[in-house]
């Protein structure tokens, strides 16, 4: 464990919330604890990476550096969505610098090992001397791209660096009962539905924000005028999931009218409500009848963040003013929440800050997912 982790500050967090702490400053100010935390939570767990909408088409192959590894997000021939290592097998040269459409296959820049979209390992020019591209001592089978272990669910590529946690399918079970409803194609907006928001902030005060209705009427007057603090419900699925969910929502709308068509046969819970949950660790999901968003938190490091937020829809058929008017709005809604993450950021340089305290009615979510946390560092 982390020098600055104190065991017994983690025992806090854990009680009972009407008597817990927060986790301390240490998990948002110090960089020894964010790598061990990081170990802790988002390698050894399910954690977001991207979204499938990042390749669009076969052969599509994007690189992506997550907590300093390099990571390969493609799209093989056959459609399917992988994740590797960025890496030639050979000398560790990385493969892919910059977003691209894979041809014919992934050609090392270095010595022209080549391999498929599926990762295996399929030339090695000269490796047997001048003329010789082959050799006895090197298995081609052996030798393919280091295969990191990935799952697509609405549209995100978690992964699981680690290799040992359960199943992504056990694991969320629940969750993915819950949202059961959903289970329909979700199409993303397009580029005018995805945009990225650099925040000050550690990536978990981004959760914990997202996860509790507490702050709607100071932070959010627009959305409070009309979903209300007392129309919105806690949602705590401990060591799983939390969040919040409201029983009013409101359609874009379009000249009076709904904007975009409702994915089909929805329960009538969803005609006028919506939820919003933070799967542990860093993916912010909201469903609705109308349209879907994921928000996959980079952590960069323990002071800095990025957001990348992602808008779907039941339909391809949306038009592109529409898209264009909604994403805007839903920028400016998490932008609201840019100077309250940045000054919790800020609060944790306060010495004597002791993680502070939890409001038993309000702060449920919020409370459930410092649980998470705590349990997973005291387990590593």
């Amino acid at each position: 464990m982390a020098r600055d982790i104190d065991p017994n500050a983690l025992d806090a967090v854990r009680r009972p919330i009407e008597t817990a702490n927060g986790l301390p400053n240490a998990h948002y100010t110090d960089p020894d604890v964010f790598k061990a935390e990081a170990k802790a939570t988002l390698l050894a767990t399910w954690a977001g990476l991207a979204v499938g909408a990042d390749v669009p088409e076969n052969g599509d192959a994007k690189p992506i550096e997550f907590l300093g590894i390099p990571f390969l997000l493609i799209r093989d021939k056959d459609g399917d969505v992988r994740v590797f290592q960025n890496i030639c097998r050979h000398r560790g040269m990385i493969l892919v610098s910059e977003p691209k459409r894979i041809k014919g296959a992934i050609r090392c820049p270095y010595h022209s090992w080549c391999y498929s979209t599926k990762g295996e390992l399929k030339s090695t020019p000269h490796v047997g001397g001048p003329g010789h591209n082959t050799h006895e001592e090197i298995d081609p089978s052996t030798l393919g791209l280091i295969e990191v272990r990935s799952h697509l669910w609405r549209d995100v590529v978690f992964v699981n660096v680690s290799g040992d946690a359960a199943p992504f399918e056990e694991v969320h079970a629940d969750l993915m009962a819950r949202w059961a409803e959903f289970e329909q194609p979700h199409h993303h907006g397009g580029p005018e539905s995805q945009f990225t928001l650099e925040v000050a902030t550690n990536w978990k005060l981004a959760v914990e924000n997202y996860c509790e209705s507490y702050h709607l009427p100071w932070v959010h007057p627009g959305l409070n005028s009309y979903s209300r603090l007392e129309d919105h419900y806690n949602i705590e699925e401990r060591g799983l999931y939390s969040g919040q969910g409201t029983l009013v929502y409101r359609q874009f709308e379009d000249n009076g009218k709904a904007a975009f068509p409702d994915f089909a046969g929805l329960s009538e819970k969803w005609n006028t409500g919506a939820e919003y949950i933070a799967v542990y660790p860093n993916v912010l999901l909201g469903a609705q009848r109308d349209h879907a968003f994921a928000i996959v938190l980079e952590p960069v490091d323990q002071g800095n963040t990025r957001e990348h937020i992602h808008l779907y829809y039941a339909s391809e058929d949306t038009k592109l003013g529409n898209r264009e008017k909604n994403a805007t709005m839903w920028k400016e809604v998490f932008e609201e929440d840019i100077f309250v993450v940045e000054g919790m950021q800020r609060g944790r340089a306060a010495v004597d800050f002791d993680g502070g305290r939890f409001s038993p009615a309000m702060d449920g979510p919020t409370h459930c997912f410092h649980d998470w946390v705590a349990a997973r560092m005291q387990d590593a």
